[in-house]
């Protein structure tokens, strides 16, 4: 499959599948949780509260796995993420999420608590795509 359509059927996947875990790591020990993710692109961003063991974790170790998909798609399909993360606090950032995208888990877009999580994709895996799997570097 060439990139392009690589990255077209990566996209499709994550414009359909807003449920997934992400993985991090403290200390070499690895922590999993389920988390709400959107995408402009290949970027996901997910809202996450400043006082939750994950954002301390993403502070001293910025990498993270991201599991989206298989549910969520007719043949199972689902995409392996390996990112970068960034905590922001950016306001507009924060706004687009809490306006085009969900409003739940804050009771609102000004809880000091809210921040952003940016992923910045450096591999992407689609897996059960009706082929083998398909890897590409970004």
């Amino acid at each position: 499959m060439e990139q392009s359509r690589v990255i077209e059927r990566i996209e499709e996947i994550l414009d359909e599948s807003k449920i997934g875990v992400l993985s991090t790591a403290k200390d070499n020990v690895p922590n999993s949780r389920y988390m709400w993710f959107y995408n402009d692109g290949l970027t996901l961003y997910a809202k996450t509260n400043d006082q939750s063991p994950k954002y301390d974790e993403l502070e001293q170790n910025p990498k993270a796995h991201i599991l989206l998909g298989f549910n969520d798609t007719d043949n199972n399909a689902f995409v392996e993420i390996n990112g970068s993360v960034e905590r922001i606090d950016d306001q507009d950032t924060i706004d687009w999420l809490w306006e085009k995208q969900d409003k739940t888990f804050f009771d609102s877009k000004e809880n000091p608590h809210l921040k952003v999580l940016k992923v910045t994709p450096d591999e992407i895996k689609i897996m059960n795509d009706d082929e083998e799997p398909v890897e590409i570097t970004l």
